[in-house]
């Protein structure tokens, strides 16, 4: 029976300080190339989880911008979930009202990515701004206007601002989109992401199967976090490393005893292949 195994990036397969050990490399590698069906599934974009696994063998579709897409080990778009224009331009309004301004990412008219934002920005967007200051996808504008194709509706801020927001988008949009609101687990502040209601993890995950041929599969998924709820709902086994959530860790078929700085992941794939061999 086909088996694939999926983990989250941040504070999972990463370490804190966003690099991937010798020993995951090695261990990830390894079982690759010689057939086990592992990806990813993450909030980061797609170019930027290609930076970041550029010393990883990568030969399945990777679920990126917290499901809304997937793309190919290459970096082509296999599926998008996107907010419209008119919806995205009343987000946006409502967002000046409360004086914040996001960031804007997905698909302009030209069929080009981009990741949109405005020179009014506070100081955690221009850190995160100043981490991505290589990507060909930024694209400054005087106003921020919504794109063909919404993936993704950054805001990034400190929790009272968000909180009064995420309540009128609730208000506004009721299930129409997709709210989330987390704590960032590197900026001392919040994120409040608006994405397709079909645009998460668990969505992406089933679309997954459908893509691979999966439909008598078995899944293993990794995760720490709020938004790898819903794929743990839809997985067979469900592993959160040591730093999870308690959440997460509640829902999980194991826990492990090692954190993502510890190499948790790989810790776990390698024990598995040697069980399985003796």
């Amino acid at each position: 029976m086909k088996h694939l195994y999926i983990t989250d990036l941040d504070k999972t397969l990463l370490r804190s300080d966003l690099t991937i050990s010798n020993f995951t490399k090695q261990v990830w590698n390894s079982l690759a190339k010689n057939g086990m069906k592992l990806t990813i599934a993450t909030a980061r974009s797609g170019p930027k989880s290609l930076e970041l696994l550029r010393e990883l063998h990568l030969n399945h579709p990777l679920i990126v911008m917290d499901g809304a897409m997937i793309i190919s080990n290459k970096g082509e778009i296999l599926l998008s979930n996107a907010i419209d224009e008119q919806t995205t331009q009343e987000a946006l309004q409502i967002g000046r009202e409360h004086k914040i301004e996001p960031f804007v990412i997905g698909i302009d008219h030209e069929g080009i990515e981009r990741f949109r934002f405005s020179k009014n920005l506070n100081p955690l967007q221009q850190e995160l701004i100043n981490e991505y200051k290589t990507d060909k996808r930024l694209q400054l504008q005087t106003k921020l206007n919504p794109l063909k194709e919404n993936v993704k509706t950054v805001y990034i801020g400190k929790e009272e601002p968000l909180t009064a927001l995420k309540n009128e988008f609730e208000d506004t949009f009721g299930k129409n989109i997709e709210i989330k609101f987390s704590k960032d687990p590197y900026l001392d502040g919040y994120f409040l992401t608006l994405l397709h209601p079909k645009g998460d993890k668990a969505h992406a995950l089933k679309a997954l199967h459908a893509m691979e041929g999966f439909e008598n599969h078995k899944t293993t998924v990794f995760g720490d976090s709020h938004n790898d709820m819903g794929m743990f709902e839809m997985a067979d086994n469900k592993i959160a490393v040591f730093n999870a959530i308690d959440e997460l860790k509640e829902i999980a078929t194991e826990i492990l005893p090692h954190t993502n700085d510890e190499d948790a992941v790989a810790k776990y794939l390698q024990q598995l292949i040697s069980n399985l061999i003796q």
